[in-house]
């Protein structure tokens, strides 16, 4: 089956407008996803991009109009006043989320589509209702929410620490520079953004 790599952060704001919909395509052509957060401002280091405190204002000020106009493109609730937290306690507890689900070959269809539904809890709980993902009380809040076990938050800090630092190397490795990035592994294409989607798809029915 076709592999997805998809490269996020989970303080990305384009990675929740992508919503649903690699999951989506994932399901249309039978694809596997392997979700793979990791430190997007480390990557932003490690591969000549800017963070975006240390962007200059113009670019800072076209972010601040295209993101409303795509959120309301798409029929998307978004705030713009969330702050910058630490995004690895979620990404921790995702990878655990990730692991304890097993291998997506080896589950139902309709199984594969719950660490997803976890990443969209997280991206929502950040975007939509404005809480600190970094928080503990948050990130088991979210795992029940989206039928996981918050015991996940602690496992985390094990299973996820050492997995979030691989997904930095593998994202490099493999030509990642920003968040949502997809990676389609047999073939190699990559697409960047959540407005590529429409080619990730049209590639897969290529295939």
């Amino acid at each position: 089956m076709t592999q997805i790599d998809y490269y996020f952060g989970t303080i990305s704001p384009w990675a929740y407008l992508a919503g649903d919909r690699l999951e989506q395509i994932a399901r249309r052509h039978g694809a596997l996803v392997t979700y793979r957060p990791l430190d997007i401002l480390q990557l932003f280091d490690r591969t000549g991009g800017v963070r975006p405190a240390d962007r200059h204002p113009s670019r800072m000020e076209y972010r601040a109009q295209e993101l409303p106009r795509w959120a309301a493109h798409l029929g998307m609730e978004l705030r713009m006043d969330v702050p910058m937290t630490n995004m690895a306690p979620s990404s921790y507890a995702i990878i655990a989320a990730q692991a304890a689900e097993g291998a997506d070959d080896q589950r139902p269809p309709e199984s594969r589509d719950r660490i997803g539904k976890l990443v969209r809890g997280f991206l929502s709980a950040r975007f939509v209702e404005g809480r600190d993902i970094a928080d503990d009380a948050v990130i088991r809040d979210v795992l029940t929410t989206q039928g996981f076990d918050p015991g996940l938050a602690d496992r985390g800090l094990f299973v996820g620490a050492e997995e979030y630092g691989r997904n930095l190397e593998r994202g490099v490795e493999a030509g990642v520079f920003g968040s949502p990035f997809y990676v389609v592994r047999e073939s190699g294409q990559k697409f960047f953004g959540q407005d590529r989607l429409e080619f990730l798809d049209r590639h897969l029915a290529q295939r």
